[in-house]
């Protein structure tokens, strides 16, 4: 039996991350004290480094979502995998040329270059994987990214990113 409420551990795992890196920032403040430059200097690269950690924190936890969808998301390797009760695939990273959000923003629509479409809901267990995939993305904005997600009225479809070569190819096209 746990001393601590559920819904505190809950909130706590959340803000984990962003809790973390206040911490290595309030260590680097506390480090400051320091009377050598040298030292004074590397607390103040642990504060930067304390910021960033809680920064990165701060984005994967707006990726997270809280409800539950059906399927399993796994990435190995570079490669995504999606584990449905009716559907599935896997396509890799490297060959993604489309990323959109679907479905009043219930859903990711990955497509690659040779046409391979994977629909993976956003809630899907292990779905908060796929930010640290997205991250590896040529020239993606991840604010936009989480702009879109935490859009109050989703939009009913909307391309998230395209490969700079594809967007070429689009922006010749006009």
């Amino acid at each position: 039996m746990s001393l601590i409420r559920p819904e505190i551990i809950a909130t706590l795992r959340r803000w984990s991350e962003v809790l973390t890196g206040l911490g290595v920032a309030l260590f680097g403040l506390w480090a400051l004290q320091a009377r050598d430059a040298f030292f004074q200097g590397l607390a103040g690269l642990v504060i930067l480094a304390g910021i960033a950690l809680a920064v990165i924190g701060w984005r994967r936890m707006r990726f997270h979502r809280d409800a539950t969808a059906p399927g399993v998301v796994q990435i190995v390797e570079g490669q995504i995998s999606y584990y449905g009760p009716t559907d599935g695939g896997f396509i890799a990273v490297s060959d993604l040329v489309e990323l959109h959000l679907v479905d009043r923003g219930t859903s990711w629509l990955l497509i690659a270059q040779d046409g391979t479409r994977l629909e993976i809901p956003v809630a899907a267990t292990g779905a908060d994987a796929l930010f640290d995939a997205f991250t590896r993305l040529p020239d993606l904005r991840m604010q936009a990214l989480l702009d879109a997600l935490d859009a109050p009225e989703p939009a009913p479809a909307r391309a998230i990113w395209l490969h700079p070569a594809r967007r070429a190819a689009h922006l010749r096209l006009r």
